[in-house]
């Protein structure tokens, strides 16, 4: 595919990998950005053209349903729906800081976001030309670090809807994909791991993926840690589990 003229609705556009992405892709595409923040969604329509904002908090599903019915009676077909926004909270269960009410915040922003919008978004999706549901992801979806579980978990469950629901979707137009991307130098990740990729990179890699229609997409160190967990399980998840 090569992405020309197209509509795309992106999640967390206003930082990081989506940003990015946004940057990389606004040029020659109408790009719709969701994101919580009403002062970067202005900025980023000040920087860049072809953009239209719309402010949302993802882990709200009341404004996950009211930011999608006010987007698709404005636009009549999507191509390209990236749900990227995600957040990580690292304090393990044992830690005097981990809040428990961020456990509900995690999994619906993580993973119950992207069913719902996945779904309702069908309706711009479904048409006569060909379509996409990208959704980013992770290593930690293959195989989790000790830190995080609840990210982790979410994560995984993200890799297992993409597989349904891409049997789900095979007879129609629309193809879904993932991507699975290694740590990434965003302010997520601010002091942990080395030699981190750049957002810049990872959003470069995943526009590569879309346009050559990469069913799962395994960026970086990702691509090792597929083959180490075919063929060394236990070497990996140790690995992963001090990540």
């Amino acid at each position: 595919m090569i992405i020309k003229k197209k509509r795309i609705v992106i999640t967390g556009g206003t930082s990081g990998i989506g940003y990015e992405m946004t940057k990389q892709l606004s040029p020659h595409n109408e790009v719709i950005v969701i994101a919580k923040s009403t002062d970067k969604l202005h900025t980023l329509g000040q920087e860049f053209e072809n953009i239209v904002g719309y402010q949302a908090d993802l882990s709200n599903l009341k404004e996950v349903e009211t930011v999608t019915d006010t987007i698709i009676k404005r636009f009549e077909t999507i191509d390209i729906l990236i749900n990227n926004a995600a957040v990580q909270y690292t304090p393990t269960f044992l830690d005097n800081n981990f809040v428990y009410e961020n456990i509900s915040r995690e999994v619906t922003l993580n993973f119950t976001s992207v069913c719902s919008l996945s779904y309702l978004f069908l309706p711009a999706l479904l048409h006569n030309h060909k379509a996409i549901i990208l959704n980013i992801n992770s290593g930690l979806a293959l195989t989790p670090k000790t830190s995080s579980a609840i990210y982790c978990a979410s994560k995984g469950a993200v890799n297992i809807f993409s597989q349904s629901l891409r049997y789900q979707l095979k007879k129609t137009n629309i193809s879904v994909q993932q991507a699975f991307l290694e740590l990434v130098a965003t302010a997520m990740t601010v002091g942990r791991g080395k030699n981190k990729m750049s957002a810049q990179k990872a959003a470069s890699k995943i526009i590569h993926g879309i346009e050559h229609d990469i069913t799962d997409h395994d960026i970086g160190k990702v691509k090792i840690l597929r083959l180490l967990l075919r063929f060394l399980p236990a070497i990996a998840k140790n690995i992963m589990k001090k990540y």
